[in-house]
């Protein structure tokens, strides 16, 4: 009798050691799946999220860069530029501005993103001057065009390209890529000011205009304001 108890005690054994094995098993195979998805996760490229200069907020209603890098930055941008499987590498928003020949600073905030593709600028300048009637201004190419119903001018123009020397001599510059862009009223009675969206290819090929209208139609819509300045 005995010896039937300890059969059976050591059978128990076997059955909860074979059911602890595969437990253990299945424990780890969870755990090494769990990492590897991780892994996986952690080594996916994320979109880039702006980043904006320290420099104070401007008083009134002016665009900042950094809300123009909201704005520019959204999540459909690489669809709405035809390469949906493109994510952004860069975003930034800065605050600057350029003097007048009366001396006075005009505010220009501007906000980039770029992708694999494609680099496209959000800007805003504060001249007080309309924007209709200004592509004699901006060259053979320009042309009037309506932006949701504003006045507005598509036109070209050319990136800068830096190079620096290894030497630690002075840097060269010179015309980068073509460009296109188009200049929008900041308000639908053209009273002074624009808002600009520029396009340009990685590649050197010139950008469509489409794809440019598209984009300004999408982003300058959700600008602060945008609506209500009429």
């Amino acid at each position: 009798m005995a010896e039937e108890n300890d059969a059976h005690i050591k059978s128990a054994s076997a059955w909860g050691q074979a059911f602890a094995a595969v437990a253990l098993v299945g424990a780890l195979s969870g755990g090494f799946w769990w990492l590897a998805k991780t892994s996986a996760a952690e080594s996916e490229p994320k979109p880039a999220t702006c980043s904006a200069e320290e420099t104070p907020a401007p008083k009134g209603k002016r665009l900042t860069g950094a809300r123009l890098c909201e704005a520019l930055n959204r999540p459909d941008l690489a669809a709405l530029l035809g390469t949906p499987t493109e994510i952004a590498k860069t975003a930034s928003g800065s605050d600057g501005s350029v003097g007048s020949l009366g001396g006075k600073k005009i505010a220009t905030p501007q906000a980039q993103v770029e992708f694999e593709t494609y680099t496209v600028t959000l800007s805003a300048t504060y001249d007080g001057l309309p924007v209709a009637g200004s592509e004699g201004l901006l060259g053979s190419y320009a042309r009037p065009q309506k932006v949701l119903g504003r006045p507005g001018v598509l036109y070209s123009t050319r990136t800068i390209s830096i190079s620096f020397r290894l030497d630690g001599g002075d840097a060269d510059s010179g015309p980068g890529v073509p460009a296109r862009a188009v200049s929008v009223a900041q308000d639908a009675k053209d009273r002074g000011g624009s808002v600009d969206v520029t396009l340009w290819r990685t590649d050197g090929a010139v950008p469509d205009d489409a794809v440019l209208l598209r984009v300004a139609e999408r982003v300058l819509q959700t600008l602060p304001g945008w609506t209500s300045r009429g």
